[in-house]
C-alpha cells in the first residue's frame, strides 16, 4: 500500500535544505537579527478568513490574492524594531523552483501589501512578538509552498497550500455572487442527472472535496501528470492558469494514457472491479487511487468521471458544476455528423454513436488567451473519448463558442459542438463499397442539458447556454457552420 503523505506542519530552525545556489547565498549580516523561537502560521484565523476552514484548522491553507497573517515569537532578549530589523521571506513551489518561472519569490519587508507581487508588511510595535501580513498576487501558481525567512541564515517557517480564489476579483476564477460560490466551490454534495429525454432521474452524489485527505490527493493528482514528470518547474508554473489546470484534471481523471484515476468500462462485465452505478461519492474513488500507489480504479462511466473531476476542481478552488446532455453525440471523425452505418444485413458497423445521456463538467474562469467575451462557463470532459493534443482530455471550451459555432477556439470546440448539435445520417454500405443514404434527423441530439440549480435540488436547464432554440433557422445555421468547418479542415 502507498498512502499519500500529508502536508507537514511548520518547521523552525531548518537550514541547508538543498535549495538552489542563489537561494543559499547569504545575506550580509543584518544590523538587528531576529532570534526566532517559533512561528505561528495562524491557520485557525487564516483558514476561516480564506474560506478553507472546511479543510480543517490544523495547517495553513489560503487563497491567492488575499493577505494572510503569521506571527513570529522571538526568544527573550531579541526584539523587533521597524526600520532596524531586516530580513526577507522566500516562497517556493515545486522541486526546482526558479524566480524566472514564478515558482520562487524573494521579498523584503515593505510598508504595505503589493497587488502584483509577493509582499510582506507589519504594523507591529517594538517587541518580541512580530505579526506579519503576507500577500500573494492573484495569478501565482497554486499548490504546496515552503516559507523561509532569510536574514543571513535561513530558517524554514513552515509550509502552506495556496488555492485559486473565487472571492478575489483579480483572480481568473472570480465569481461575483456569494450564492454561486457556495454552490460551485463550497458545496460537498450535489445531484447528477441520468436517464432519457422522457425520463430524467436525479441521483445524489457526494463530492466530499473537504473530507480528510482529499486536498492532499488532489495535489498529488497534479504531481502525477506526465507534464510534471517531463518538466516539473514548467508544470508548477503552469498551475497559475485555471485553463492549464483544468486540462490536467481532464486528462488525469481517466487512466488511458497516464497514471490517472479511473478505468472506463461500458461492456457490462465488472467482475474485477466496481460496477459504475454502485459509486455514490468521489472520496472512496480518490482514496482507493492514492492508497494503492496511483493504481487505476475500476470502473467508471461518464457521470463518475465528471463527478470526480468536479471534486478535484472544487478542492483546488475552481468553480465547477456537473452537466448532463440528453441525446449526446460522439463524433469520431470531426465532420460534425453522426453517421450510422449498416451493412446489407442490417448490422450496425458505425464508429459514431448517440448516447441516451452523457455527463461532463463546466468550470468557471476567465479566458485571457482568447478574445474578449469568452469568460465564464467552460465545458470540460474527462471521459476518454477522443484525443486532444495527443492526450485523452477535452476542453475547456467556452459555452459561448459552442453556442455560436466558433469552432476555431480552444479547446476542442468541434467535438463539444457535435455533442449538442450534430445531425444524424443513416447509410447502408453495399458490398461494392458504395454508401446509400437511408434517412436522418436534425433534432435527435442535444436536449435538456441539465445541472443542479443553485441553492436547491431543482433541475436547472441550461440548454440555452449551449445552443440556439431548435427550429428551421437553427438547422440552417448548423448546416452552414458544418460546411464552413469541413471545408476549412
Amino acid at each position: 500500500m502507498c498512502a499519500v503523505v500529508g502536508i507537514p506542519g511548520p518547521e523552525l530552525g531548518t537550514s541547508g535544505l538543498g535549495y538552489p545556489a542563489e537561494l543559499n547565498a547569504p545575506l550580509p549580516a543584518p544590523l538587528h537579527s531576529l532570534d526566532i523561537e517559533r512561528c505561528d502560521l495562524e491557520s485557525r484565523i487564516n483558514n476561516t478568513t480564506h474560506h478553507t476552514d472546511q479543510n480543517g484548522l490544523d495547517r495553513l491553507i489560503v487563497r491567492r490574492g488575499l493577505p494572510f497573517t503569521i506571527t513570529l515569537h522571538l526568544r527573550s532578549g531579541s526584539q523587533f524594531e521597524a526600520g532596524v530589523s531586516t530580513f526577507r521571506l522566500i516562497v517556493e513551489i515545486g522541486p526546482l523552483p526558479k524566480e524566472l518561472s514564478g515558482t520562487k519569490s524573494t521579498f523584503s519587508l515593505t510598508d504595505s501589501a503589493l497587488k502584483t507581487a509577493w509582499s510582506v508588511s507589519t504594523n507591529s510595535p517594538p517587541g518580541n512578538v512580530v505579526s506579519l501580513s503576507v500577500s500573494s498576487p492573484p495569478d501565482v501558481p497554486i499548490g504546496l509552498y515552503s516559507l523561509t525567512l532569510d536574514q543571513g541564515q535561513k530558517v524554514k517557517l513552515g509550509e502552506f497550500v495556496l488555492l485559486f480564489n473565487p472571492w478575489c476579483d483579480k483572480d481568473a476564477v472570480y465569481m461575483e455572487e456569494e450564492r454561486d460560490r457556495q454552490e460551485y466551490v463550497l458545496s460537498q454534495a450535489g445531484l447528477i442527472y441520468k436517464g432519457t429525454t422522457k425520463r430524467i432521474k436525479a441521483s445524489p452524489w457526494t463530492f466530499g472535496q473537504f473530507e480528510p485527505g482529499m486536498l492532499d490527493i488532489c495535489l498529488k493528482l497534479l504531481d502525477e501528470n506526465p507534464k510534471y514528470s517531463s518538466d516539473a518547474d514548467a508544470d508548477c508554473s503552469g498551475r497559475r492558469n485555471p485553463v492549464y489546470v483544468t486540462r490536467v484534471i481532464s486528462a488525469m481523471i481517466n487512466s488511458n494514457d497516464d497514471k490517472g484515476v479511473l478505468v472506463g468500462n461500458w461492456s457490462g462485465d465488472y467482475d474485477d472491479g466496481v460496477r459504475p452505478s454502485h459509486w455514490t461519492d468521489s472520496v472512496a474513488i480518490l482514496h482507493q487511487w492514492a492508497d494503492n500507489c496511483c493504481q487505476r480504479v475500476r470502473y467508471g462511466q461518464c457521470w463518475v468521471f465528471a463527478a470526480v473531476a468536479c471534486t478535484v476542481s472544487r478542492a483546488l478552488g475552481i468553480p465547477c458544476r456537473v452537466v448532463t446532455n440528453f441525446g449526446s453525440a460522439h463524433d469520431t471523425n470531426s465532420n460534425l455528423l453522426i453517421e450510422f452505418l449498416y451493412d446489407e444485413d442490417g448490422n450496425d458497423i458505425s464508429d459514431d454513436s448517440v448516447w441516451n445521456f452523457h455527463v461532463w463538467v463546466d468550470n468557471w474562469m476567465a479566458r485571457p488567451d482568447l478574445d474578449a467575451g469568452y469568460d465564464g462557463w467552460q465545458a470540460s470532459d474527462p471521459t476518454p473519448q477522443e484525443k486532444s493534443e495527443g492526450v485523452f482530455c477535452c476542453g475547456p471550451v467556452p459555452l459561448k463558442a459552442i453556442k455560436e459555432g466558433e469552432l476555431n477556439l480552444k479547446y476542442d470546440a468541434p467535438f463539444v459542438f457535435a455533442e449538442v448539435n450534430a445531425d444524424v445520417v443513416e447509410y447502408v454500405k453495399l458490398t461494392n463499397g458504395r454508401m446509400v443514404k437511408m434517412g436522418g434527423s436534425s433534432i435527435d441530439v442535444g436536449h435538456f442539458i441539465s445541472t443542479k440549480a443553485v441553492g436547491s435540488d431543482e433541475r436547472h436547464d441550461i440548454t440555452h447556454l449551449y445552443k440556439h432554440p431548435e427550429g428551421r433557422s437553427h438547422v440552417c445555421r448548423t448546416h452552414k457552420i458544418r460546411l464552413v468547418f469541413v471545408n476549412l479542415c
